[in-house]
């Protein structure tokens, strides 16, 4: 039994694809296929169920699945505790971020970390909250800037900033003429919202009850349109196919050329951004410079929160 062979089949077991599993390892599949089978034989116990297109963790392999992350955290904390006796703000540091975050926040958080940790490398990874969650409790990543709400066990997370939600219509739309707009009159709209799968989407829909309950009726894709990142809906919207709503740091002055742009009524909604860690990543330091470097750039706007308490 290898480190190799237990990375193989916490990869398959995550896929649920002898293919994407191969792919995620960077090996071909035949020697990613042929090594899980070696530990099979090895192990006496059938791990996964083969079929057409699916795989299946059996019950057996569930457990041994389990126990082989918890061995690979344990490995890559080993390699952690040596590089913190060394510097803990120098070598890689894995940083995930969420798709609604990362373009708005990396170009203001990489300058800044640069110059508190001019030795540590930033190795980034943009994904959505499911998988980043996933990759940070197998050691995949180190830390994770997400939106709540996140509940996760074995992580520790800290709040960095909230974030105000704003409208967006097409240039002539009659909300032109407000100076705020309420959520409830958004029902009476064409909405575009990111496809499933993305937290802000659910952000948005929990805020504005309405949109909720019409976004799930029947007939409700005539009212709730979906686009697969935010500029494909700044695109949409300022073609006229209908309104949406931007978390405020992903809106640039650019838009304002093409959008009419409006504040909530209050009570604003927003959204709380937070970065997450496993509970014993040792390297403290670079989890504080991650956060400073936040705190010290120029992102706008953001209601900062420099105290904001760690959730274990």
């Amino acid at each position: 039994m290898t480190l190799t062979e237990l990375r193989y089949i916490v990869a398959v077991a995550r896929e649920r694809h002898f293919g994407r599993a191969a792919n995620s390892c960077f090996v071909s599949q035949p020697t990613l296929s042929v090594a899980v089978k070696k530990l099979e034989e090895e192990l006496g116990v059938v791990l996964f169920e083969r079929a057409a297109g699916e795989v299946t963790v059996t019950p057996s392999g569930e457990r041994i699945v389990e126990q082989a992350q918890r061995v690979l955290e344990e490995v890559s904390m080993v390699k952690q505790l040596a590089e913190q006796g060394k510097d803990p703000l120098a070598g890689a540091l894995r940083l995930g971020v969420i798709y609604t975050i990362g373009p708005y926040l990396l170009p203001h958080l990489i300058p800044q970390l640069r110059r508190i940790a001019p030795q540590m490398q930033l190795l980034l990874e943009e994904d959505y909250t499911v998988r980043l969650a996933e990759m940070l409790k197998q050691g995949e990543i180190d830390l994770a800037i997400l939106a709540e709400p996140f509940h996760e066990g074995g992580i520790s997370t800290q709040a960095l900033y909230d974030e105000d939600f704003i409208v967006a219509t097409p240039k002539g739309h009659e909300w032109e003429l407000l100076e705020s707009v309420s959520s409830e009159q958004l029902s009476d709209e064409n909405v575009l919202l990111l496809s499933p799968g993305n937290c802000f989407r659910d952000q948005v829909l929990q805020t504005c009850s309405d949109l909720n309950r019409e976004s799930m009726s029947v007939g409700s894709l005539q009212r709730t349109l979906q686009g697969s990142s935010l500029t494909t809906i700044r695109h949409m919207v300022a073609g006229g196919i209908g309104v949406t709503v931007l978390p405020a740091t992903s809106v640039s002055v650019a838009d304002e050329a093409l959008l009419t742009l409006r504040p909530f009524t209050g009570p604003v909604p927003s959204r709380r951004v937070i970065l997450a860690w496993r509970r014993n990543f040792p390297r403290q330091a670079a989890i504080e410079a991650v956060r400073q470097a936040l705190l010290q750039s120029d992102l706008e706007p953001i209601h900062r929160l420099p105290d904001a308490p760690i959730n274990s």
